[in-house]
């Protein structure tokens, strides 16, 4: 009688070769294997060849014998990034052999059952520390699509500022982690988006740039606004719009209501969009010196302090 290979291996699109071998012999399961009806993933481990290629199945198959997913497949189960071609990546602990399999890379690691977390029924690190590995090893990822996770995490509130700077602490020896620091720093002061990121390096703290404060909060006639950065001793606001967020209409007119607010209560607002904050930093930097020296004239020349 002939079996169905898909039906003989399950919904799941892999099995164990003792669970194969509960329905059919070892001699059919290797010549499905000669056939190309089944793919070996590991030893003792077969799927189908249309699941081989999927990256939860290799993930599944490879959490048969233990360890958390982590890494960039721990961001992908977080939905932190889109899971990249390549290898799945799991760490065992110390006690576990690091040989992997093809489209499987181990790690070893002291204390990864402390780590542990879920997502759904798959055992995977914290966000925190899914972060940090992912950095130290981003290919075939940039380190800037792992600092967007990072800005993801903490705006969603899947990990904090104080959880990720813990982590950090203890990986001294981190590929690239001044870089990452500076991250951290970042998004403790106050920093939401990677535009605000980029304003904050290479426009606000540019050279001979006034000190500021980032997410100060305002309340005018009932209403909270934060400012993305203010000068509060000349009350001067600097706002940075991104391309998306700001490009519709109904935005326009809720950020022009804003500033007139703020007006009010004595507040000026300059606005940088995408384009000109990227391309035209030090024209930014310019505008802000400028705005800042004339507010400062005007508070002092009214007696104003």
């Amino acid at each position: 009688m002939t079996r169905d290979v898909a039906a003989v291996v399950g919904e799941a699109g892999w099995a164990t070769a003792a669970e194969l071998q509960r329905r059919i012999s070892a001699r059919a399961v290797g010549a499905w294997v000669a056939a190309g009806k089944l793919v070996l993933l590991r030893p003792g481990v077969y799927a189908l060849p249309q699941a081989a290629g999927e990256w939860r199945v290799r993930l599944a198959a490879a959490l048969a014998r233990g360890g958390v997913a982590s890494h960039v497949t721990a961001l992908a189960l977080w939905g932190l990034v889109e899971h990249p071609p390549g290898p799945v990546h799991v760490t065992v602990d110390l006690t576990r052999s690091a040989r992997g399999s093809r489209g499987v890379t181990v790690h070893r690691s002291a204390g990864v059952d402390a780590e542990r977390r879920r997502v759904g029924s798959t055992s995977v690190t914290s966000v925190e520390r899914s972060l940090v590995d992912t950095w130290g090893r981003p290919a075939p990822l940039s380190r800037a699509d792992v600092r967007a996770a990072a800005i993801t995490a903490v705006r969603r509130r899947e990990a904090s500022v104080s959880e990720l700077a813990d982590e950090l602490a203890r990986r001294p020896r981190l590929p690239g982690r001044a870089e990452l620091a500076r991250v951290v720093e970042l998004l403790a002061a106050g920093c939401q988006s990677e535009l605000e990121i980029w304003g904050c390096l290479q426009v606000l703290r540019g050279p001979g740039m006034p000190p500021f404060v980032q997410q100060r909060r305002i309340v005018v006639a009932g209403e909270v606004f934060a400012l993305d950065a203010a000068y509060e001793e000349v009350a001067l606001a600097v706002e940075m719009d991104g391309a998306a967020w700001h490009g519709s209409r109904r935005q326009r007119e809720r950020d022009i209501r804003r500033d007139a607010l703020l007006a009010t209560v004595g507040w000026q607002t300059l606005r940088f969009g995408y384009r000109r904050l990227t391309l035209h930093p030090e024209d930014c930097r310019r505008d802000i010196r400028a705005a800042h020296a004339a507010r400062r004239s005007l508070i002092v020349g009214n007696g104003v302090r």
